[in-house]
């Protein structure tokens, strides 16, 4: 290929390079370009929970779909960093809870290394929220009963138990859920052993509140060595 070449590849029937619809797509998007909610962190609470839940709740109300998914980051037993979206199942004093199989991807990268971050991203309302911390592992009796408030469908997911690894092929998966979606209706308790319910004890946690002229307000809680949390702005 000539360095005079399209990039691309691509030419229209006159035989003219056509614009490279990805980035002339990734270069017309632009962000918050609706009002935005204000943010004081002078008047923010001195924990980061009741924070996060006032903004969550705010994020709902405002029509952010979804606003209870959040990416997990881990790493994995060659430090190699990992990342995934999955759902909040609760945020209380313990910390921030999600659940999979202790056999998947991310439950053996947290068996190996309990680190872990979580990121939610609320687009409508100009908001993140980061938090960084350790991760535990709940007993089996709090795994089952995370698991028995959750949809059919969930339960048909966790009974068949083979997250992460390789599919043979589409087929296959339509069999073996099939018969898992089965066995869900017929046995609504029935038990999914590897299913885990995991707790992020925070030590960070950062809330980002974005500003149309760039002047986002970042506020940052660190957990002490008593225990207690410390606030402090960051540059945006």
């Amino acid at each position: 290929m000539s360095s005079e070449s399209n990039s691309t590849g691509s030419t229209d029937p006159a035989g003219e390079a056509r614009p490279d619809a990805f980035h002339a797509t990734l270069h017309s998007l632009r962000v918050w370009d609706s009002a935005l909610p204000g943010f004081d962190p002078a008047a923010a609470p001195d924990e980061p929970l009741p924070l996060f839940r006032e903004w969550f709740v705010h994020a709902a109300r405002a029509g952010q779909l979804e606003p209870h998914t959040m990416s997990l980051a881990t790493v994995d037993g060659q430090g190699r960093p990992d990342v995934r979206t999955l759902m909040l199942h609760d945020a209380d004093a313990r910390g921030w809870h999600f659940a999979s199989h202790a056999t998947s991807a991310k439950g053996v990268q947290l068996a190996g290394c309990p680190e872990a971050a979580l990121g939610f991203y609320w687009p409508s309302v100009g908001r993140q929220v980061r938090v960084r911390g350790r991760v535990a592992a709940c007993g089996p009796e709090e795994s089952r009963a995370d698991l028995a408030v959750r949809s059919r469908g969930a339960l048909a997911a966790a009974l068949t138990g083979r997250q992460s690894e390789v599919l043979g092929s589409v087929e296959e998966l339509a069999r073996v859920s099939a018969a898992a979606w089965e066995r869900a209706g017929a046995e609504p308790d029935a038990p999914a052993p590897t299913w885990t319910r995991y707790v992020l004890e925070p030590v960070e946690v950062e809330f980002f509140q974005g500003d149309a002229a760039r002047r986002h307000v970042r506020l940052r809680y660190s957990r002490t060595a008593d225990g207690s949390w410390g606030r402090e702005l960051l540059w945006p």
